[in-house]
């Protein structure tokens, strides 16, 4: 019995010393991060498409026209327009005008 158990105990011990030999190959790893300034505003409006009702996220808007004016002014325009259109929406409306606005964008 003892040695049956020594046995197996030796086994695993020169299994795993012979595991552990193994050198780490280091790699780097790239990391891309997201360009597209219109993802914001796309997830956000998707909320409201959704049925969400607007939330504190609304004092972010400038900050989303700024980022999308940087790569083009025309859709900023476009998303300036339809966020301030958006705030002033009665909350049966805001759905049915985020869809058509996630659409111009």
């Amino acid at each position: 019995m003892f040695r049956s158990c020594g046995f197996f105990i030796g086994l695993a011990l020169a299994l795993n010393a012979i595991g552990c030999g193994a050198p780490v190959k280091e790699q780097q790893i790239e990391i891309k991060t997201a360009n597209d300034p219109l993802a914001l505003p796309r997830s956000v409006l998707q909320r409201y498409a959704d049925g969400q009702a607007l939330g504190s996220e609304v004092t972010s808007f400038p900050k989303m026209v700024e980022d999308v004016r940087a790569t083009d002014p025309t859709r900023a325009d476009v998303l300036e327009k339809g966020l301030e259109e958006l705030q002033q929406a009665a909350p049966g409306q805001l759905p049915g005008k985020a869809k058509k606005l996630l659409e111009q964008i």
